[in-house]
């Protein structure tokens, strides 16, 4: 960790009656505020410090949230069952307890609660779909939008290997080092096959994660949100703010061609990089960090 960087305790911003998001900065309050959105099932953390830390030095004040249900922010109520996400991936009628919209609330009253009238804002994977929201229900409030391996909300795109469906519907077992060694094992599925990450580093990071506190109902309150929402193919051209679109090649949780669809939809630039899967590998950090600057710079 640099020095100079400034860095603050896990804090908390109210979200609604009893809810609380757990957020953290990185960075001068005077620099270009930043919002980042992690995917499903994980905490701000996988946001690593050493990302962030980049994106300061591109002149960005950088907050990383917990949304709800993972990490340390409040957990929200309703009952998800296992037969109801195959329902939903079918396409049948189901009750979500909640919305992509209500979580890209939960983001806005991240900035609410620290002063922050408009943001540029980035998502990963399921975070992609809130920033895209975000945009669509909140276009006041955001200056640029980078969308990471995601996609619109269409059944025709983005679609998941077929072989990770049943590994989402498997529990990870009970206990720490079972939920470790599910990950892990998960990760080697969905990871970048031209930069391979460490798979004890994916131990560390996943025991870090259950630390902090994981949710299993909470993980199915999420993927109900991700199965019942709304294709956002049209409404995607309204967006006035700048958009970048990125996506690796070899993404097996979430096909390239969402992140095709997206650009197409938007008219937002589109970076495709090779060997790139589900996850943000090291080597990719300096391209990724200027791609985010750039976007922004056209804000302006």
């Amino acid at each position: 960790m640099t020095d100079s960087i400034t860095v603050s305790e896990e804090l908390f911003a109210p979200a609604g009656p009893g809810q609380e998001l757990c957020y953290q900065t990185f960075g001068d309050p005077s620099g270009e505020p930043l919002l980042l959105v992690m995917g499903l099932s994980g905490p701000m953390t996988w946001w690593p410090v050493e990302f962030c830390e980049g994106l300061v030095r591109a002149g960005f004040f950088v907050i990383r949230y917990d949304n709800r249900d993972v990490g340390r922010s409040f957990r929200a109520s309703g009952r998800v069952h296992r037969g109801d996400l195959v329902k939903a991936f079918l396409g049948r009628p189901v009750d979500a307890p909640y919305t992509l919209a209500d979580m890209a609330g939960d983001g806005m009253a991240v900035l609410d609660h620290l002063g922050i009238d408009r943001a540029d804002v980035c998502g990963m994977s399921m975070g992609g779909m809130i920033v895209q929201t975000m945009a669509l229900e909140h276009p006041g409030r955001v200056r640029s939008v980078t969308s990471v391996m995601s996609t619109t909300g269409s059944r025709r795109v983005g679609w998941q290997h077929p072989s990770l469906l049943p590994r989402l519907l498997r529990s990870p077992g009970r206990g720490r080092e079972a939920y470790a060694e599910a990950t892990a094992t998960f990760w080697s599925y969905i990871g970048s096959p031209g930069y391979p990450t460490d798979r004890e580093e994916v131990r560390q990071r996943a025991l870090e994660t259950y630390d902090r506190g994981i949710s299993a109902s909470g993980v199915l309150r999420q993927m109900m949100a991700i199965l019942t929402q709304p294709n956002r193919t049209s409404r995607l051209a309204a967006v006035e703010a700048p958009m970048t679109v990125i996506h690796g090649r070899a993404d097996k949780m979430v096909h390239v061609s969402g992140g095709r669809a997206t650009a197409k939809a938007a008219g937002a630039d589109l970076l495709l990089i090779e060997g790139m899967g589900h996850d943000l590998p090291r080597e990719l950090w300096p391209e990724i960090t200027d791609a985010i600057r750039k976007t922004a710079d056209r804000a302006k």
